[in-house]
């Protein structure tokens, strides 16, 4: 039987990344360097705006749970800011349910020394194409069981699917195999964090664009958490203002202002980014699996509430503008006073001299 585990780890490492610049000091190193290409479909039924770039780190013997793997890795880099390694594990031709399941299992704890050494190499080599270069606490893990041959009759995918030999109830395998797409031989079970993907030809095209989406759900995390970091920083900084002189209050006040206010620009224009990346114009198979497995991450209610922690920031932008403004009118109404006065000291003294 043909069939491989593909096991994916996705990275938050930087603003964004020129691919334009990877491939070139990748290939500058005599290294192969390709952009992604959906080959079973016409390249305007999907659209990329940046078509990220694969490269190749090498296949190695990896010690697995019990075992050790021929395993292909590969890196693909998304302008997004996203690094996503690929470690796709090979199978004897025999290999048993029994053995497919430990290794489901074993998906879960990859070795984290090899993982780290890898995404090490990839940004040693790329590191000048890096914008705000950073390896944040975020990630994202996902395994695509992937079959050339049918899947043999007696496994149950819902084990595999769930990464867990624990019996189940009805409705829960109901729900587990509710995610299922077909089209022509093709095959397709969905959950949030693994899919199980059968195509007699080879392609990749699936286990592609649920990585893309994948990276796309990281980022609106980033981004999210991003914001609540920033929400919580200002107020820690108007309350520490207030405690300062009118003065220093407002000096305080203007700084908070224009942070905010790159802020919310540097955010509206990467999450743009984001939801833009990837356009779905024609092919209707390939738009229900990336739309849907996009709904199985909640990736809506995320933006939602990336657009409601802007809406607070917007608020408190404004509060502080008026508050800068209102200050600005009073200096230059008493500046007025005070000049004024001056002036009719003036007129006073020279109508007495």
């Amino acid at each position: 039987m043909n069939t491989s585990m593909i096991v994916y780890r996705l990275f938050d490492v930087a603003d964004e990344i020129d691919l334009d610049l990877v491939q070139a000091l990748w290939t500058s190193r005599n290294k192969i360097a390709s952009r992604l290409r959906l080959d079973r479909i016409s390249t305007k039924s999907i659209t990329f705006k940046d078509p990220p770039v694969l490269v190749e780190l090498g296949s190695h013997d990896m010690k697995l749970g019990n075992g050790t793997y021929l395993t292909e890795v590969k890196a693909r880099i998304f302008d997004l800011g996203v690094i996503s390694l690929i470690l796709r594990i090979h199978f004897e031709d025999d290999v048993t349910f029994d053995e497919y399941m430990d290794m489901s299992i074993v998906s879960e704890n990859m070795p984290e020394d090899e993982i780290r050494s890898y995404l090490d190499a990839v940004l040693e080599t790329i590191r000048p194409a890096l914008s705000n270069e950073r390896v944040s606490d975020f990630d994202e893990d996902f395994v695509v069981y992937y079959f050339q041959d049918k899947v043999p009759e007696g496994w149950d995918i819902v084990p595999l699917l769930l990464k867990d030999r624990t019996p189940v109830s009805e409705q829960t395998r109901e729900d587990t195999l509710s995610n299922r797409f077909s089209y022509a031989d093709d095959v397709c079970y969905l959950a949030w964090d693994s899919a199980v993907v059968y195509d007699p030809t080879g392609s990749l095209d699936v286990p592609d664009l649920l990585e893309f989406a994948n990276a796309q759900f990281l980022e609106l995390r980033y981004y999210d958490n991003a914001l609540n970091n920033a929400i919580d920083r200002t107020y820690d900084e108007l309350e520490a203002a207030e405690k300062g002189s009118t003065g220093s209050r407002q000096t305080s006040y203007r700084k908070i202002r224009g942070r905010l206010m790159e802020l919310m620009a540097d955010v509206s224009t990467l999450t743009s980014n984001i939801n833009n990346a990837l356009q779905v114009t024609e092919d209707i198979f390939y738009a229900r699996i990336y739309t849907r497995y996009l709904d199985l991450l909640r990736a809506s209610v995320w933006k939602d509430n990336i657009e409601n922690k802007l809406l607070v920031i917007q608020r408190s932008y404004n509060l502080l503008n008026e508050e800068v403004s209102m200050y600005r009118f009073e200096f230059i109404g008493m500046c007025a006073v005070t000049l004024l006065g001056i002036i009719l000291l003036l007129i006073i003294y020279l109508a007495v001299r």
